[in-house]
Protein backbone atom coordinates (compact mmCIF):
# COMPACT_ATOMS: atom_id res chain seq x y z
CA UNK A 1 0.00 0.00 0.00
CA UNK A 2 1.52 3.81 -0.88
CA UNK A 3 3.12 4.44 2.57
CA UNK A 4 1.81 7.85 2.77
CA UNK A 5 -1.68 6.73 2.52
CA UNK A 6 -1.01 4.42 4.89
CA UNK A 7 0.88 6.78 7.82
CA UNK A 8 -2.44 9.18 6.84
CA UNK A 9 -5.39 6.49 7.95
CA UNK A 10 -2.95 5.24 10.61
CA UNK A 11 -2.88 8.71 12.45
CA UNK A 12 -6.39 9.14 11.37
CA UNK A 13 -7.34 6.46 13.33
CA UNK A 14 -5.75 7.27 16.24
CA UNK A 15 -6.78 10.65 15.97
CA UNK A 16 -10.11 10.04 16.06
CA UNK A 17 -9.94 8.25 19.68
CA UNK A 18 -7.99 11.71 20.87
CA UNK A 19 -10.96 13.53 19.67
CA UNK A 20 -13.38 11.15 21.70
CA UNK A 21 -11.31 11.81 24.58
CA UNK A 22 -10.85 15.35 24.30
CA UNK A 23 -15.11 15.42 24.23
CA UNK A 24 -14.96 13.73 27.49
CA UNK A 25 -12.55 16.24 29.28
CA UNK A 26 -15.10 18.94 28.36
CA UNK A 27 -17.99 17.23 28.71
CA UNK A 28 -18.01 15.55 32.17
CA UNK A 29 -19.64 16.33 35.02
CA UNK A 30 -17.26 14.16 37.81
CA UNK A 31 -13.67 15.18 38.66
CA UNK A 32 -12.27 11.60 38.37
CA UNK A 33 -12.90 12.19 34.11
CA UNK A 34 -12.81 15.97 34.20
CA UNK A 35 -9.56 15.80 35.76
CA UNK A 36 -7.61 12.68 36.67
CA UNK A 37 -8.23 11.37 32.90
CA UNK A 38 -9.88 7.88 34.50
CA UNK A 39 -10.92 6.81 30.63
CA UNK A 40 -9.77 5.47 27.70
CA UNK A 41 -11.42 5.95 24.02
CA UNK A 42 -10.94 3.13 21.28
CA UNK A 43 -11.96 2.43 17.53
CA UNK A 44 -12.44 -1.51 16.73
CA UNK A 45 -12.85 -2.91 13.34
CA UNK A 46 -16.04 -4.90 11.69
CA UNK A 47 -13.72 -7.69 12.77
CA UNK A 48 -14.03 -6.67 16.65
CA UNK A 49 -9.87 -6.01 16.06
CA UNK A 50 -8.40 -2.99 18.20
CA UNK A 51 -6.88 -0.64 15.55
CA UNK A 52 -6.75 2.33 17.56
CA UNK A 53 -7.01 4.08 21.27
CA UNK A 54 -5.74 6.64 23.46
CA UNK A 55 -4.87 4.92 26.66
CA UNK A 56 -5.12 7.48 29.27
CA UNK A 57 -5.01 4.58 31.59
CA UNK A 58 -3.33 1.47 30.11
CA UNK A 59 -4.99 -0.94 32.01
CA UNK A 60 -8.47 -0.39 31.03
CA UNK A 61 -7.05 -0.22 27.42
CA UNK A 62 -6.16 -3.76 27.08
CA UNK A 63 -9.12 -5.47 28.27
CA UNK A 64 -11.23 -2.95 26.45
CA UNK A 65 -11.76 -5.50 23.26
CA UNK A 66 -13.05 -8.30 25.55
CA UNK A 67 -15.75 -6.23 26.08
CA UNK A 68 -16.67 -5.27 22.47
CA UNK A 69 -16.27 -9.06 22.29
CA UNK A 70 -19.31 -9.75 24.68
CA UNK A 71 -21.19 -6.96 23.27
CA UNK A 72 -21.06 -8.63 19.67
CA UNK A 73 -21.45 -12.30 21.11
CA UNK A 74 -24.46 -11.03 23.15
CA UNK A 75 -26.57 -8.94 20.05
CA UNK A 76 -25.28 -11.06 17.55
CA UNK A 77 -27.63 -9.69 14.51
CA UNK A 78 -29.85 -7.51 16.55
CA UNK A 79 -26.91 -4.69 16.19
CA UNK A 80 -28.32 -1.26 13.93
CA UNK A 81 -26.98 2.37 13.14
CA UNK A 82 -28.23 4.67 16.72
CA UNK A 83 -27.53 1.44 18.76
CA UNK A 84 -25.25 2.61 22.57
CA UNK A 85 -24.70 -0.58 23.98
CA UNK A 86 -23.15 -0.34 27.93
CA UNK A 87 -21.06 -2.84 29.66
CA UNK A 88 -19.99 -3.00 33.41
CA UNK A 89 -19.39 -6.66 34.35
CA UNK A 90 -16.39 -7.92 35.17
CA UNK A 91 -17.40 -11.47 34.58
CA UNK A 92 -18.34 -10.31 30.91
CA UNK A 93 -15.34 -8.73 29.44
CA UNK A 94 -14.88 -5.70 31.72
CA UNK A 95 -11.90 -4.80 34.36
CA UNK A 96 -14.03 -3.94 37.16
CA UNK A 97 -17.59 -2.84 37.79
CA UNK A 98 -16.61 0.89 38.07
CA UNK A 99 -15.33 1.05 35.26
CA UNK A 100 -18.11 1.08 32.87
CA UNK A 101 -17.86 0.37 28.86
CA UNK A 102 -20.15 2.20 26.31
CA UNK A 103 -19.95 0.95 22.82
CA UNK A 104 -21.56 2.24 20.10
CA UNK A 105 -21.48 0.00 16.10
CA UNK A 106 -20.52 2.61 12.96
CA UNK A 107 -22.58 1.79 10.25
CA UNK A 108 -21.23 2.95 6.78
CA UNK A 109 -23.72 3.04 3.38
CA UNK A 110 -25.77 0.21 5.17
CA UNK A 111 -22.74 -1.99 6.45
CA UNK A 112 -21.47 -2.43 10.14
CA UNK A 113 -18.06 -0.71 9.77
CA UNK A 114 -16.61 -0.09 13.06
CA UNK A 115 -17.34 -0.19 16.46
CA UNK A 116 -16.18 2.52 18.98
CA UNK A 117 -15.70 2.22 22.88
CA UNK A 118 -14.94 4.41 25.59
CA UNK A 119 -14.20 3.27 29.27
CA UNK A 120 -13.95 5.26 32.25
CA UNK A 121 -14.47 4.87 36.25
CA UNK A 122 -17.56 6.15 37.57
CA UNK A 123 -18.12 8.11 40.62
CA UNK A 124 -20.89 5.63 42.03
CA UNK A 125 -21.98 2.32 41.11
CA UNK A 126 -24.32 1.49 43.99
CA UNK A 127 -23.41 -1.13 46.26
CA UNK A 128 -22.15 -0.42 50.38
CA UNK A 129 -18.76 1.08 49.34
CA UNK A 130 -17.92 4.95 48.13
CA UNK A 131 -16.63 6.27 44.61
CA UNK A 132 -17.57 2.50 43.58
CA UNK A 133 -15.09 0.93 46.32
CA UNK A 134 -16.10 -1.55 48.99
CA UNK A 135 -13.42 -2.74 51.25
CA UNK A 136 -15.50 -5.01 53.41
CA UNK A 137 -17.29 -6.32 49.87
CA UNK A 138 -17.18 -10.29 50.27
CA UNK A 139 -19.02 -11.29 46.88
CA UNK A 140 -19.42 -9.13 43.89
CA UNK A 141 -22.90 -8.26 44.60
CA UNK A 142 -21.75 -6.33 47.65
CA UNK A 143 -19.40 -4.01 45.30
CA UNK A 144 -22.55 -2.62 43.56
CA UNK A 145 -24.25 -3.28 39.98
CA UNK A 146 -23.57 -5.61 37.65
CA UNK A 147 -24.57 -4.51 34.07
CA UNK A 148 -24.41 -7.20 31.38
CA UNK A 149 -24.90 -6.14 27.96
CA UNK A 150 -27.77 -3.93 27.53
CA UNK A 151 -28.62 -1.01 24.92
CA UNK A 152 -28.95 2.69 26.65
CA UNK A 153 -30.10 3.79 22.91
CA UNK A 154 -31.91 1.56 20.63
CA UNK A 155 -32.10 2.96 16.63
CA UNK A 156 -31.34 6.30 18.42
CA UNK A 157 -33.95 6.28 20.88
CA UNK A 158 -34.13 6.72 24.56
CA UNK A 159 -34.04 2.98 26.59
CA UNK A 160 -36.17 4.53 29.66
CA UNK A 161 -36.09 1.41 31.21
CA UNK A 162 -32.13 0.65 31.30
CA UNK A 163 -31.08 4.16 32.38
CA UNK A 164 -33.58 4.12 35.45
CA UNK A 165 -32.57 0.29 36.32
CA UNK A 166 -28.96 2.12 36.40
CA UNK A 167 -29.69 5.46 38.01
CA UNK A 168 -31.99 3.96 40.82
CA UNK A 169 -29.30 1.82 42.18
CA UNK A 170 -26.38 4.54 42.61
CA UNK A 171 -26.59 7.54 44.87
CA UNK A 172 -24.81 10.13 43.00
CA UNK A 173 -27.28 9.95 40.16
CA UNK A 174 -26.05 13.22 38.56
CA UNK A 175 -22.71 12.86 38.37
CA UNK A 176 -23.72 8.83 36.88
CA UNK A 177 -26.08 9.72 34.30
CA UNK A 178 -23.55 13.39 33.23
CA UNK A 179 -20.68 10.69 33.13
CA UNK A 180 -22.82 8.35 30.87
CA UNK A 181 -23.89 10.79 28.60
CA UNK A 182 -20.65 12.51 28.38
CA UNK A 183 -19.21 8.79 26.79
CA UNK A 184 -22.29 8.39 24.47
CA UNK A 185 -21.00 11.91 23.71
CA UNK A 186 -17.91 10.67 22.82
CA UNK A 187 -19.03 7.56 20.53
CA UNK A 188 -21.08 10.15 18.54
CA UNK A 189 -18.14 12.05 18.13
CA UNK A 190 -15.83 9.31 17.19
CA UNK A 191 -18.69 7.79 14.90
CA UNK A 192 -18.94 11.41 13.06
CA UNK A 193 -15.52 11.52 12.65
CA UNK A 194 -15.26 7.49 11.11
CA UNK A 195 -17.72 8.49 8.58
CA UNK A 196 -16.13 11.23 7.20
CA UNK A 197 -12.67 9.37 6.83
CA UNK A 198 -14.80 6.69 5.01
CA UNK A 199 -16.63 8.94 2.45
CA UNK A 200 -13.23 11.02 1.98
CA UNK A 201 -10.25 7.98 1.87
CA UNK A 202 -12.79 4.93 0.96
CA UNK A 203 -14.01 1.63 2.50
CA UNK A 204 -11.14 -0.24 0.42
CA UNK A 205 -8.04 1.74 0.85
CA UNK A 206 -9.78 2.21 4.63
CA UNK A 207 -9.58 -1.73 5.56
CA UNK A 208 -6.66 -2.31 3.31
CA UNK A 209 -4.51 -0.13 5.52
CA UNK A 210 -6.05 -1.72 8.83
CA UNK A 211 -4.94 -4.91 7.78
CA UNK A 212 -1.42 -3.38 7.03
CA UNK A 213 -0.82 -1.45 10.31
CA UNK A 214 -1.88 -4.95 12.10
CA UNK A 215 0.49 -7.00 10.21
CA UNK A 216 3.11 -4.48 10.83
CA UNK A 217 2.34 -4.01 14.44
CA UNK A 218 2.68 -7.87 15.29
CA UNK A 219 5.73 -7.96 12.72
CA UNK A 220 7.50 -5.19 15.44
CA UNK A 221 6.77 -6.91 18.18
CA UNK A 222 7.80 -10.19 17.17
CA UNK A 223 11.32 -8.86 16.69
CA UNK A 224 11.33 -6.95 20.12
CA UNK A 225 10.53 -10.56 21.50
CA UNK A 226 13.26 -12.64 19.08
CA UNK A 227 15.08 -10.36 20.76
CA UNK A 228 14.90 -11.16 24.42
CA UNK A 229 16.51 -14.34 25.42
CA UNK A 230 15.04 -18.06 25.38
CA UNK A 231 14.22 -19.27 27.90
CA UNK A 232 11.86 -19.59 31.15
CA UNK A 233 11.88 -17.09 33.77
CA UNK A 234 10.05 -16.85 37.19
CA UNK A 235 8.70 -13.96 39.95
CA UNK A 236 6.73 -13.96 42.61
CA UNK A 237 4.75 -10.67 44.19
CA UNK A 238 2.49 -10.34 47.46
CA UNK A 239 -0.38 -8.03 47.77
CA UNK A 240 -0.31 -5.34 50.57
CA UNK A 241 -3.63 -6.40 52.00
CA UNK A 242 -3.06 -9.34 55.00
CA UNK A 243 -5.22 -12.03 55.48
CA UNK A 244 -5.49 -13.81 58.89
CA UNK A 245 -5.94 -17.71 57.64
CA UNK A 246 -3.17 -17.07 54.83
CA UNK A 247 0.27 -18.33 55.87
CA UNK A 248 2.27 -15.70 55.34
CA UNK A 249 -0.40 -13.13 55.27
CA UNK A 250 0.20 -11.52 52.11
CA UNK A 251 -1.50 -13.63 49.06
CA UNK A 252 0.66 -13.66 46.14
CA UNK A 253 0.92 -13.62 42.39
CA UNK A 254 3.42 -15.81 40.50
CA UNK A 255 4.45 -15.88 37.15
CA UNK A 256 6.32 -17.97 34.64
CA UNK A 257 7.62 -16.37 31.80
CA UNK A 258 8.47 -17.95 28.51
CA UNK A 259 10.19 -16.59 25.78
CA UNK A 260 10.22 -18.83 22.42
CA UNK A 261 11.43 -17.35 19.52
CA UNK A 262 9.20 -14.84 18.21
CA UNK A 263 6.52 -15.99 20.73
CA UNK A 264 5.89 -15.01 24.23
CA UNK A 265 4.03 -16.66 27.24
CA UNK A 266 2.47 -15.69 30.64
CA UNK A 267 1.28 -18.49 32.84
CA UNK A 268 0.24 -17.80 36.56
CA UNK A 269 -0.25 -21.38 37.35
CA UNK A 270 1.36 -21.03 40.51
CA UNK A 271 -0.80 -18.45 41.57
CA UNK A 272 -2.77 -18.27 45.31
CA UNK A 273 -6.34 -18.77 45.00
CA UNK A 274 -9.36 -16.19 44.88
CA UNK A 275 -9.80 -14.35 48.12
CA UNK A 276 -13.25 -12.83 49.60
CA UNK A 277 -11.65 -9.40 49.08
CA UNK A 278 -11.70 -7.07 46.36
CA UNK A 279 -8.61 -7.41 44.92
CA UNK A 280 -9.38 -10.31 42.67
CA UNK A 281 -7.95 -9.72 38.68
CA UNK A 282 -10.83 -10.18 36.25
CA UNK A 283 -8.94 -12.44 33.43
CA UNK A 284 -8.86 -9.30 30.95
CA UNK A 285 -7.48 -7.11 33.83
CA UNK A 286 -4.76 -9.85 34.08
CA UNK A 287 -4.09 -9.61 30.44
CA UNK A 288 -4.11 -6.29 30.38
CA UNK A 289 -1.91 -5.73 32.99
CA UNK A 290 0.69 -8.21 31.62
CA UNK A 291 0.61 -6.04 28.42
CA UNK A 292 1.73 -2.83 30.80
CA UNK A 293 4.48 -4.50 31.86
CA UNK A 294 5.60 -6.38 28.78
CA UNK A 295 5.10 -3.12 26.11
CA UNK A 296 6.67 -0.98 28.69
CA UNK A 297 9.99 -3.34 28.91
CA UNK A 298 10.77 -3.95 25.39
CA UNK A 299 8.00 -2.30 22.91
CA UNK A 300 7.41 1.23 24.28
CA UNK A 301 7.48 2.94 20.60
CA UNK A 302 5.30 0.13 18.74
CA UNK A 303 1.61 1.19 18.23
CA UNK A 304 -0.96 -0.93 20.74
CA UNK A 305 -3.40 -2.78 18.69
CA UNK A 306 -4.82 -6.27 18.20
CA UNK A 307 -1.30 -6.93 15.73
CA UNK A 308 1.02 -6.61 18.58
CA UNK A 309 -1.31 -9.00 20.86
CA UNK A 310 -0.82 -11.99 18.55
CA UNK A 311 2.39 -13.29 19.71
CA UNK A 312 1.46 -13.01 23.45
CA UNK A 313 -0.08 -15.69 25.53
CA UNK A 314 -1.61 -15.20 29.15
CA UNK A 315 -2.47 -18.79 31.23
CA UNK A 316 -4.86 -17.76 34.57
CA UNK A 317 -6.35 -20.92 36.23
CA UNK A 318 -9.85 -20.14 36.69
CA UNK A 319 -10.27 -19.67 40.39
CA UNK A 320 -6.67 -18.04 41.32
CA UNK A 321 -6.28 -14.89 41.94
CA UNK A 322 -5.70 -13.49 38.71
CA UNK A 323 -8.87 -15.26 37.33
CA UNK A 324 -11.52 -15.81 39.66
CA UNK A 325 -14.73 -18.02 39.41
CA UNK A 326 -17.99 -15.58 38.92
CA UNK A 327 -18.91 -13.76 42.20
CA UNK A 328 -15.86 -12.83 43.69
CA UNK A 329 -15.33 -8.78 44.66
CA UNK A 330 -12.73 -7.68 41.79
CA UNK A 331 -13.26 -3.84 42.65
CA UNK A 332 -9.40 -3.03 43.45
CA UNK A 333 -7.82 -5.14 40.63
CA UNK A 334 -7.38 -2.57 38.20
CA UNK A 335 -4.99 -0.46 40.79
CA UNK A 336 -3.56 -2.91 43.74
CA UNK A 337 -3.30 -5.92 41.71
CA UNK A 338 -2.69 -4.56 38.66
CA UNK A 339 0.53 -3.13 40.27
CA UNK A 340 1.55 -6.16 41.37
CA UNK A 341 0.74 -8.02 38.05
CA UNK A 342 3.62 -5.69 36.36
CA UNK A 343 5.47 -5.30 39.02
CA UNK A 344 6.11 -9.80 38.91
CA UNK A 345 6.54 -9.15 34.64
CA UNK A 346 9.32 -6.67 35.47
CA UNK A 347 10.89 -8.55 37.88
CA UNK A 348 10.74 -12.02 35.57
CA UNK A 349 12.12 -9.70 32.40
CA UNK A 350 14.85 -8.19 34.25
CA UNK A 351 16.44 -12.02 34.45
CA UNK A 352 16.65 -11.45 30.74
CA UNK A 353 16.95 -8.00 29.87
CA UNK A 354 18.17 -6.47 33.13
CA UNK A 355 18.97 -3.08 31.01
CA UNK A 356 15.71 -2.35 29.68
CA UNK A 357 13.40 -3.06 32.33
CA UNK A 358 12.27 -0.31 35.38
CA UNK A 359 12.90 -1.22 39.13
CA UNK A 360 9.86 -0.57 41.10
CA UNK A 361 7.21 2.25 41.41
CA UNK A 362 4.89 2.91 44.11
CA UNK A 363 1.15 1.20 44.48
CA UNK A 364 -1.06 3.64 45.17
CA UNK A 365 -1.55 4.54 48.67
CA UNK A 366 -4.14 6.67 49.58
CA UNK A 367 -8.32 6.69 49.29
CA UNK A 368 -11.58 7.58 47.37
CA UNK A 369 -14.91 8.56 48.84
CA UNK A 370 -17.84 10.67 49.08
CA UNK A 371 -18.54 13.94 50.24
CA UNK A 372 -21.34 16.42 50.24
CA UNK A 373 -20.74 19.68 48.76
CA UNK A 374 -23.17 21.97 51.29
CA UNK A 375 -22.69 25.06 48.53
CA UNK A 376 -24.29 23.04 46.08
CA UNK A 377 -26.52 20.57 48.11
CA UNK A 378 -24.91 17.58 45.70
CA UNK A 379 -23.04 15.23 46.86
CA UNK A 380 -19.53 14.31 45.02
CA UNK A 381 -17.20 11.58 44.51
CA UNK A 382 -13.08 11.91 44.73
CA UNK A 383 -10.32 10.27 44.48
CA UNK A 384 -6.47 10.76 46.45
CA UNK A 385 -4.52 10.93 43.41
CA UNK A 386 -2.16 13.99 45.23
CA UNK A 387 -0.88 11.38 47.11
CA UNK A 388 1.06 9.90 43.91
CA UNK A 389 4.41 7.66 44.43
CA UNK A 390 7.64 7.82 42.64
CA UNK A 391 8.38 5.91 39.61
CA UNK A 392 11.15 3.54 39.52
CA UNK A 393 14.46 3.71 38.11
CA UNK A 394 15.70 2.02 35.09
CA UNK A 395 19.29 2.01 33.31
CA UNK A 396 20.60 5.26 32.65
CA UNK A 397 17.48 7.22 34.09
CA UNK A 398 16.05 8.72 37.55
CA UNK A 399 12.61 7.51 38.05
CA UNK A 400 9.75 10.07 37.89
CA UNK A 401 8.33 11.81 41.56
CA UNK A 402 5.18 12.28 42.13
CA UNK A 403 3.40 9.49 39.10
CA UNK A 404 0.43 7.57 39.08
CA UNK A 405 0.79 3.77 39.41
CA UNK A 406 1.69 1.35 37.10
CA UNK A 407 -1.97 1.14 35.92
CA UNK A 408 -1.56 4.85 34.05
CA UNK A 409 1.87 4.78 33.36
CA UNK A 410 1.63 8.37 34.72
CA UNK A 411 -1.55 9.16 32.69
CA UNK A 412 -3.56 10.05 36.16
CA UNK A 413 -3.91 13.93 36.71
CA UNK A 414 -3.43 15.75 39.52
CA UNK A 415 -6.73 17.60 40.59
CA UNK A 416 -6.09 21.54 41.18
CA UNK A 417 -6.18 22.32 44.72
CA UNK A 418 -7.98 25.26 44.83
CA UNK A 419 -11.23 23.41 42.56
CA UNK A 420 -10.81 20.49 45.27
CA UNK A 421 -11.14 22.81 47.67
CA UNK A 422 -14.72 24.42 46.15
CA UNK A 423 -15.90 21.07 45.60
CA UNK A 424 -15.80 19.62 49.14
CA UNK A 425 -15.67 20.26 52.59
CA UNK A 426 -12.05 19.56 53.14
CA UNK A 427 -9.01 21.21 53.61
CA UNK A 428 -5.42 20.30 52.23
CA UNK A 429 -3.03 20.90 54.79
CA UNK A 430 0.30 19.59 53.17
CA UNK A 431 1.29 18.77 49.36
CA UNK A 432 4.71 18.31 48.76
CA UNK A 433 7.75 15.51 47.73
CA UNK A 434 8.27 13.21 50.34
CA UNK A 435 12.06 13.62 51.53
CA UNK A 436 14.07 10.54 51.91
CA UNK A 437 11.44 8.41 50.14
CA UNK A 438 13.18 7.34 46.81
CA UNK A 439 15.01 4.13 46.60
CA UNK A 440 19.24 4.61 46.08
CA UNK A 441 20.89 3.93 43.52
CA UNK A 442 23.39 4.64 40.78
CA UNK A 443 19.94 6.60 39.29
CA UNK A 444 17.51 7.23 42.29
CA UNK A 445 14.42 6.38 42.02
CA UNK A 446 11.69 9.15 42.04
CA UNK A 447 10.16 10.58 45.35
CA UNK A 448 6.65 9.92 47.05
CA UNK A 449 4.55 12.70 48.48
CA UNK A 450 3.68 13.71 52.17
CA UNK A 451 -0.08 14.78 51.76
CA UNK A 452 -2.07 15.73 54.83
CA UNK A 453 -5.99 16.34 54.38
CA UNK A 454 -7.92 18.08 57.39
CA UNK A 455 -11.97 17.30 57.27
CA UNK A 456 -13.47 20.57 57.58
CA UNK A 457 -17.07 18.54 58.81
CA UNK A 458 -18.72 15.70 59.49
CA UNK A 459 -20.17 13.31 56.60
CA UNK A 460 -17.11 12.05 54.88
CA UNK A 461 -16.62 8.65 53.52
CA UNK A 462 -12.90 7.55 53.00
CA UNK A 463 -12.11 4.16 51.40
CA UNK A 464 -8.48 3.44 52.83
CA UNK A 465 -6.07 1.83 50.21
CA UNK A 466 -2.88 0.19 51.42
CA UNK A 467 -0.03 0.27 48.74
CA UNK A 468 3.96 -0.29 49.31
CA UNK A 469 3.02 -0.44 52.69
CA UNK A 470 5.70 -3.02 53.98
CA UNK A 471 9.03 -4.37 53.32
CA UNK A 472 7.78 -6.90 51.60
CA UNK A 473 5.65 -4.95 49.28
CA UNK A 474 7.73 -1.55 48.99
CA UNK A 475 9.25 -0.62 45.53
CA UNK A 476 11.78 -3.08 44.60
CA UNK A 477 15.63 -2.06 43.39
CA UNK A 478 17.11 -3.94 40.46
CA UNK A 479 21.03 -4.29 39.86
CA UNK A 480 22.64 -3.04 43.07
CA UNK A 481 19.80 -0.59 43.86
CA UNK A 482 18.11 -0.15 46.72
CA UNK A 483 14.03 -0.25 47.78
CA UNK A 484 12.31 2.48 48.35
CA UNK A 485 10.73 4.23 51.36
CA UNK A 486 7.22 2.26 52.16
CA UNK A 487 4.49 4.26 52.48
CA UNK A 488 1.69 5.15 55.15
CA UNK A 489 -1.76 5.86 55.91
CA UNK A 490 -2.90 7.91 58.95
CA UNK A 491 -5.95 9.70 60.90
CA UNK A 492 -5.21 12.07 63.20
CA UNK A 493 -7.97 13.02 65.21
CA UNK A 494 -8.57 16.46 67.28
CA UNK A 495 -8.26 14.83 70.31
CA UNK A 496 -4.27 13.86 69.17
CA UNK A 497 -5.32 10.19 68.72
CA UNK A 498 -3.71 8.47 65.26
CA UNK A 499 -5.09 5.77 63.56
CA UNK A 500 -2.48 3.77 61.19
CA UNK A 501 -3.97 1.80 58.68
CA UNK A 502 -2.32 -1.62 57.57
CA UNK A 503 -4.81 -2.81 55.45
CA UNK A 504 -7.90 -1.41 53.30
CA UNK A 505 -10.70 -0.02 55.22
CA UNK A 506 -13.83 2.01 54.81
CA UNK A 507 -13.35 5.01 57.44
CA UNK A 508 -15.69 7.63 57.96
CA UNK A 509 -13.81 10.52 59.41
CA UNK A 510 -15.23 13.51 62.14
CA UNK A 511 -15.26 16.84 61.51
CA UNK A 512 -11.27 18.22 62.28
CA UNK A 513 -9.79 14.87 61.73
CA UNK A 514 -6.89 15.09 59.32
CA UNK A 515 -6.19 12.07 56.53
CA UNK A 516 -1.85 12.28 56.56
CA UNK A 517 -0.68 10.16 53.79
CA UNK A 518 3.04 9.14 52.83
CA UNK A 519 3.52 7.64 49.61
CA UNK A 520 6.53 5.22 48.69
CA UNK A 521 8.98 6.78 46.44
CA UNK A 522 10.46 4.44 43.52
CA UNK A 523 12.59 1.47 43.62
CA UNK A 524 16.82 2.50 42.80
CA UNK A 525 18.54 1.02 39.80
CA UNK A 526 22.46 0.20 40.01
CA UNK A 527 25.26 0.73 43.00
CA UNK A 528 24.18 3.98 44.98
CA UNK A 529 27.97 4.32 45.56
CA UNK A 530 28.28 5.11 41.47
CA UNK A 531 25.74 7.71 41.49
CA UNK A 532 27.72 11.12 40.50
CA UNK A 533 28.72 13.36 43.67
CA UNK A 534 26.92 16.55 41.77
CA UNK A 535 23.35 14.23 41.73
CA UNK A 536 23.23 13.27 45.87
CA UNK A 537 24.05 17.06 46.59
CA UNK A 538 21.47 18.30 44.55
CA UNK A 539 18.69 16.23 46.62
CA UNK A 540 20.40 17.35 49.40
CA UNK A 541 20.41 21.06 48.92
CA UNK A 542 16.50 20.69 47.44
CA UNK A 543 15.80 19.16 51.04
CA UNK A 544 15.12 15.61 49.38
CA UNK A 545 17.78 13.97 50.85
CA UNK A 546 18.90 14.34 54.29
CA UNK A 547 23.11 14.51 54.91
CA UNK A 548 22.35 11.33 57.08
CA UNK A 549 21.04 9.61 54.41
CA UNK A 550 23.73 10.69 51.54
CA UNK A 551 26.20 8.96 53.86
CA UNK A 552 24.12 5.62 54.64
CA UNK A 553 22.86 5.12 50.99
CA UNK A 554 25.27 6.79 48.31
CA UNK A 555 28.57 7.04 50.78
CA UNK A 556 28.44 10.79 50.08
CA UNK A 557 29.84 12.63 53.30
CA UNK A 558 28.26 15.94 53.39
CA UNK A 559 28.34 19.14 55.86
CA UNK A 560 24.93 19.35 57.10
CA UNK A 561 25.68 23.50 57.96
CA UNK A 562 27.73 24.31 54.09
CA UNK A 563 25.85 21.87 52.14
CA UNK A 564 29.26 21.23 50.46
CA UNK A 565 31.02 17.41 49.78
CA UNK A 566 34.08 16.66 51.69
CA UNK A 567 35.59 14.32 48.66
CA UNK A 568 38.16 12.86 50.30
CA UNK A 569 36.11 11.20 53.23
CA UNK A 570 33.59 10.33 50.19
CA UNK A 571 36.19 8.69 48.55
CA UNK A 572 37.14 6.56 51.01
CA UNK A 573 33.36 5.89 52.43
CA UNK A 574 32.94 4.56 48.84
CA UNK A 575 36.21 2.62 48.64
CA UNK A 576 35.61 1.27 52.09
CA UNK A 577 32.43 -0.27 50.78
CA UNK A 578 33.95 -1.99 47.32
CA UNK A 579 36.34 -3.64 49.54
CA UNK A 580 33.73 -4.88 51.83
CA UNK A 581 31.33 -6.47 48.79
CA UNK A 582 34.44 -7.94 46.68
CA UNK A 583 32.04 -10.14 44.87
CA UNK A 584 30.95 -7.17 43.09
CA UNK A 585 33.73 -6.77 40.52
CA UNK A 586 34.50 -3.22 41.11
Amino acid sequence: MDPILLTVITNRLEGVTREMGAGMLRSSRSPIFAENKDFVTAVFDRRLRLVAQTAYIPVLMGASPFAVKSVSDHFGDDVEPGDVMILNDPYRGNNHAPDISVLKPVFYEGRLRFWVLSRGHHADIGGGGAAGRNPHAATAWEEGLRIPPAKLYRGGAYNRDVWEIILLNVRLRSSVEGDLQCQVGACNVGEKSLEQMLERYGCDSVEGAMEEMLDRSEAQMRERIAAVPDGVYHASRQLDHVLEDVPGGRPAIRVRLEVEGEDLRFDFAGSDPQIPVYYNSSYANTVSSCYIGLFSTIAADVGVNEGCMRPVAVLAPEGSLVNPREGAPTTQCTVATCATIVEAVWMALSQAVPERVQAGWARTNAGAGTALNRRTGRPAAFILHFAKGGGGATQGFDGWNHISPVSSMGGSRVPDPELYELTFPHRILNYELRPDSAGAGKWRGGYGALFSLRFNEDGSALSVQIGSGAEETAPFGLAGGSSAAAGTVRVHSESGEALEFHRAAMHHPRGGDVAEIRSAGGGGYGDPCERLVEAVLDDVAADLLSPENARLQYGVVVDPETGAADMEATRRLRQARRSEDPASGR
